[in-house]
């Protein structure tokens, strides 16, 4: 039976999308990636989307959820990616683990569309590194 995490944000437009799509592409089954947003954009943020493609990990029909959807389903762990987020997370009463790895939100970069994807990219590039790490050793926050 594969675990199941919730990776909140405020949106669900960038960082939790990219997050459950590596973390589902990471977990290589053992994992049930969610994302969600405290207050969902209604979109997914087309350079999330582009950023994504690059790694052949096609993000283009997700959705921007609200974790109200969740509140009631059982997680073994939730995953906080921005400060808002982490004041917003909900108790879950299916119990699990609760962590907060803050990272850049990307949809405030500024300049040029190529000039926004590098940060995009590079945020992309942390996340995924910090989920590799936590799938290698589940005992680091």
């Amino acid at each position: 039976m594969s675990k199941r995490v919730l990776i909140l944000c405020t949106g669900n437009s960038c960082r939790s999308q990219m997050a459950e799509a590596l973390w589902q592409t990471l977990g290589n089954g053992e994992w049930q990636a969610e994302s969600a947003g405290s207050k969902p954009a209604g979109y997914v943020h087309p350079l999330a989307v582009k950023a994504m493609q690059e790694l052949d990990i096609d993000i283009s029909n997700y959705e921007s959820k609200s974790l109200d959807q969740f509140r009631e389903e059982p997680f073994d762990l939730v995953v906080t990616v921005c400060d808002n987020a982490q004041e917003a997370c909900p108790v879950f009463p299916g119990g699990g683990e609760v962590f907060h790895w803050p990272f850049f939100d990307p949809a405030h970069a500024t300049g040029s569309e190529d000039e926004q994807l590098v940060v995009f990219r590079r945020v992309r590039d942390e996340i995924r590194e910090r989920i590799q790490q936590y799938l290698d050793n589940p005992s680091t926050k």
